[in-house]
């Protein structure tokens, strides 16, 4: 009879350490191992949590306070990435330079972009093209005549214009009228002379193109007349000094 109370005191008391170990495992989030918390979970400084490092995370996620969470601007290529941005250490961010971006795009103002120009001849007249953009141009406009103006030229010791040079002159004129801009007319001589005649000779040749182009319709005032006499001769035979003997046209 005592064995028998003995065993069902020894078999109370096995059944109340069995019940009060179940009792006494920490109450979630509070652990002591991995097994106390959920699947997937670790138990970090006696707590669950998603993570103890990146490690524990996917990819493109960072773990941060135990719990894991999307990293801001992360990306594999530029296609994750907001227009114009690039993919640079697996981060999306503003470029810094052309050759970090795609063929046929530059790097302006920090994004990736189709360039609004090449060369200045893509921009307006009063713009040039700078880093792919046309900007107001800081140069001065500089017209560009419309043709060119041939030379005028003259028989030896003469002054009066041959019916080749009224020709000339007839499209010179043409060409005039297409602009405003102005002329000077270079009157020009051959060697042969004092200087004091051949200038006075280059004037005069020179006065005889301003006349005929008035007549033509050029206001004078975009004509202005420059003798050089024999200064820029290079002429040593007929050949040569027949071309010494003219009259240039030079826009300005």
């Amino acid at each position: 009879m005592q064995k028998m109370k003995t065993t069902l005191v020894l078999g109370c008391f096995g059944a109340l350490l069995v019940v009060a170990a179940a009792g006494c495992k920490p109450d979630y989030p509070a652990c002591d191992t991995d097994k106390d918390c959920k699947d997937k979970e670790f138990c970090v400084g006696r707590k669950c949590q998603q993570c103890r490092d990146a490690r524990d995370c996917g990819e493109g996620h960072q773990c941060a306070n135990g719990r894991c969470s999307a990293i801001p601007g992360y990306c594999k290529d530029a296609a994750q990435c907001s227009p114009g941005e690039i993919c640079k250490a697996n981060r999306c961010q503003a470029c810094t330079y052309d050759n970090q971006c795609p063929a046929g795009k530059l790097c302006m103002t920090g994004r990736c972009s189709i360039p609004q120009c090449t060369k200045d001849e893509n921009c307006a007249q009063d713009q040039e093209c700078v880093h792919g953009l046309c900007v107001g141009s800081q140069k001065p406009i500089v017209k560009k005549p419309p043709c060119d103006l041939e030379a005028v030229y003259f028989d030896f010791d003469k002054s009066n214009l041959t019916s080749a040079a009224t020709s000339v002159l007839s499209q010179n004129a043409i060409c005039l009228k297409k602009t405003d801009m102005s002329v000077t007319l270079v009157g020009r001589a051959d060697p042969r002379g004092t200087t004091e005649y051949n200038m006075a000779l280059s004037d005069r040749r020179a006065q005889s193109v301003k006349d005929y182009l008035r007549r033509m319709g050029i206001a004078s005032t975009r004509l202005s007349v420059v003798p050089r006499g024999a200064l820029d001769a290079t002429g040593t035979n007929e050949t040569g000094w027949a071309k010494d003997r003219r009259v240039d046209s030079e826009w300005r």
